[in-house]
C-alpha cells in the first residue's frame, strides 16, 4: 500500500460520534494526499454546525498523523450536499421507511422501561447510571426520557443545556454522553421552561416522534424512564411497545410499594413482562456500623413478592442505599458509576446492570428478522 492509501485506511475508520460508525461508511471522507511527510485530508460533515466538528476534526488529525511516514497533517473541512445528505440518510435506514418505528416485537433491541407507582423515588437517578453502567459493559445503549412533564435525563447525564439532537433532512440523531444516547422533551425546550397543558394525544404524539423520528441506530438495550403512575403516557407505550420489559423502582417504604405494586400490575395488563424491582433509597451505613433506614425496609422484598404471586418469578434485582454521592452526581452531570464506582450505591447499579445483562430474553415465538435465501 501507497502511503496515502495507509493514511486513507487510516481516516476513514475514524467514528462519527453521533452516528457512531466510521466516517468511511458514511462516504465523507474526501480526498487524501500525501506531499513528501505532509498528509493533506479532505472530509465533509453532514451539516453546516455540526456539534461533532471539532471532535472529528481532531480525530482524523490524530489518525492520519499516528500513520508511520506522516509528520504533518492538513484537514480541509466541508459540508455534504443535499443529495449526498438524502444518500446517507437512504444509507441509515437501510431500506427501512421514513418514520418507521424501529423498536416492535421482530426488533432485537430489548426495550426496558424504568417505571415506579410514585415520583421522589429516584427512577431517573437509577436509569440513567444503569444506562451508563450497561454502555460501560459494551452494550450500545439508547435512553428515552419520556416523563415529559418531569424530565431530568439532560441533566443527569450532563448534557450541556440548549443541546439538541443533530437534525438530519428528517431524521434526529440524539445527543450522546458517556456513550449513551439520549432524547429528551427538554432538550427541545427553553432553559427553565415548562410543559404545561399537555393532555393524552399530544404526549402520545411527542413518544411516538421520540421511537420514529431519533435515529439510534443499532441498539442493543433501549431504555425508558417512564413518568410515575399509571397515566396517559404509560397507556401509549403499552399500545406501541407491548412487548417491552419492565423494571419496577420503588423505596423501601411501604407506602411507595403498595403504589409500586400497581404500577407492575398495570405493566403486565398491556403484556409487558415485569423482569424485577429495583429498591432504592435503601438502608445507609454509618461510620460508626450501625445503619439508618431513613424510608424504612422491606419495601422492594414486598413488591417483589406481590408481582410473582401469579406464578411468574419477579426477583428483587438490587437494593441501592441512600448515598450522597449519587445525589452529588446526579446535580452535577457526573453519574456516580464512572465519578465513583467503589460507593455502596454505584457498586449496586453496577451490579444491576451486570444482572439485567445475563437476564435471559422472552423471545419464543417472537419472529425474528431473517431471511433465507
Amino acid at each position: 500500500m501507497t502511503l496515502a492509501e495507509r493514511v486513507r485506511d487510516a481516516v476513514a475508520a475514524v467514528t462519527d460520534p453521533e452516528l457512531r460508525r466510521p466516517i468511511g461508511d458514511l462516504d465523507m471522507v474526501r480526498d487524501v494526499r500525501v506531499s513528501g511527510a505532509t498528509a493533506h485530508v479532505a472530509i465533509v460533515l453532514t451539516i453546516v454546525g455540526c456539534p461533532a466538528a471539532q471532535r472529528i476534526e481532531s480525530d482524523v488529525r490524530d489518525a492520519a498523523a499516528s500513520v508511520p511516514g506522516v509528520d504533518e497533517v492538513t484537514v480541509d473541512v466541508g459540508v455534504m450536499t443535499p443529495d449526498e445528505r438524502r444518500a446517507l440518510t437512504e444509507k441509515l435506514r437501510a431500506g427501512r421507511p421514513a418514520r418507521h418505528m424501529p423498536f416492535g416485537p421482530d426488533s432485537l433491541t430489548r426495550v426496558i422501561l424504568v417505571s415506579s407507582g410514585k415520583g421522589g423515588v429516584g427512577k431517573s437517578t437509577v436509569t440513567a447510571n444503569l444506562a451508563v453502567s450497561l454502555s460501560q459493559l459494551g452494550l450500545r445503549v439508547g435512553l428515552i426520557d419520556a416523563d415529559v412533564h418531569g424530565f431530568s435525563i439532560p441533566g443527569l447525564l450532563g448534557i450541556p443545556p440548549g443541546t439538541q439532537p443533530t437534525r438530519l433532512d428528517d431524521l434526529m440523531l440524539p445527543p450522546v454522553a458517556h456513550g449513551v444516547k439520549a432524547v429528551s422533551i427538554g432538550m427541545f425546550l427553553r432553559d427553565g421552561e415548562a410543559v404545561v397543558a399537555w393532555r393524552g394525544p399530544m404526549l402520545h404524539r411527542t413518544v411516538q416522534q421520540f421511537l420514529t423520528d431519533v435515529f439510534f441506530g443499532d441498539l442493543d438495550v433501549l431504555l425508558v424512564d417512564m413518568p410515575p403512575g399509571t397515566g396517559d403516557v404509560a397507556i401509549s407505550i403499552g399500545q406501541i411497545l407491548p412487548h417491552a420489559e419492565v423494571l419496577v423502582v420503588t423505596t423501601p417504604q411501604q407506602a411507595a410499594a403498595e403504589v409500586a405494586i400497581r404500577s407492575g400490575l398495570v405493566a403486565r395488563q398491556t403484556g409487558q413482562r415485569v423482569i424485577g424491582v429495583v429498591e432504592n433509597m435503601a438502608a445507609l451505613s454509618l461510620p460508626d456500623g450501625t445503619t439508618l433506614e431513613l424510608f424504612g425496609s422491606g419495601g422492594g422484598e414486598a413488591v417483589a413478592r406481590a408481582l410473582s404471586a401469579d406464578g411468574q418469578d419477579v426477583p428483587l434485582l438490587a437494593s441501592v442505599p441512600l448515598s450522597p454521592a449519587l445525589r452529588v452526581g446526579g446535580d452535577d452531570g457526573r453519574p456516580v458509576v464512572l465519578e465513583n464506582p467503589a460507593d455502596a450505591a454505584a457498586a449496586a447499579i453496577i451490579d444491576l446492570a451486570g444482572a439485567i445483562a445475563a437476564l435471559g430474553r422472552d423471545l419464543p415465538r417472537r419472529p425474528l428478522p431473517m431471511r433465507v435465501s
